[in-house]
């Protein structure tokens, strides 16, 4: 993807630092099959129960990742089908999650979901809950705690994401440098401002609308909610 590809290269970053993944979310298994054809193979969705349906008809090269909200009644049905979690967003739910990997069998990849910007609206450890939480949640023998993901403030300036960005970076640096975890990964930026991410120094970017066009129209495609 040349957006990419020229963010990287204003950064000084080698693109092979940046994993894109093709949010396929209400688009149909054949959506899926035609990106797969052409050299994309990570893909993230964000309800169980539409994954759950759509991944076995998806090309098996397809590699999964969960990237909404993780209800604690869905981690039995989530865990054995994505290979990382991108919104483990308490330590609630993180100590959830393990005990229900260990009596699967698995060992999930996950990244923290950190609420840099402190919105009520959004899920999330505050950055000062995770500075404490950290040591609890670095002990969990099953999780394998990757980094950090944030979900900046809407806004129809993709500059004012850009703060947050950073601060997101920042804390990931300090935990690293304090506990000693590697958490290389920094799940950032979507189709509208995932330029900014990268430059700020996301390893993941999350694009949708700028790989499969608009969602499909209700009732077309691959349209399941979660009850």
């Amino acid at each position: 993807m040349s957006r990419l590809h020229d963010a990287c290269a204003r950064a000084g970053r080698d693109p092979g630092t940046v994993e894109l993944i093709a949010v396929s979310k209400t688009h149909p298994a054949s959506a899926v099959a035609d990106l797969v054809g052409c050299g994309q193979f990570l893909f993230g969705e964000s309800r169980v129960q539409e994954a759950r349906a759509k991944i076995p008809l998806c090309p098996g090269r397809a590699r999964w990742h969960f990237i909404g909200h993780l209800q604690s009644n869905k981690l039995r049905q989530a865990l054995p089908c994505f290979e990382c979690f991108h919104g483990i967003d308490s330590l609630d739910l993180a100590v959830q999650a393990d005990r229900v990997a260990q009596e699967l069998g698995l060992h999930p990849r996950v990244l923290l979901q950190v609420n840099v910007a402190g919105e009520s609206s959004k899920f999330g450890f505050r950055p000062e809950a995770l500075e404490r939480d950290l040591e609890t949640l670095l002990g969990l023998r099953r999780l394998q705690i990757e980094g950090l993901m944030t979900l900046p403030p809407a806004a129809p300036d993709p500059e004012r994401s850009r703060p947050f960005f950073r601060q997101l970076r920042t804390l990931r640096d300090e935990l690293a440098a304090r506990s000693g975890a590697g958490l290389p990964q920094l799940s950032m930026g979507m189709s509208g401002d995932f330029q900014i991410a990268v430059e700020e120094g996301a390893t993941l970017v999350r694009v949708g609308t700028a790989l499969f066009g608009p969602r499909p129209a209700k009732g077309r495609g691959m349209e399941i909610s979660d009850p």
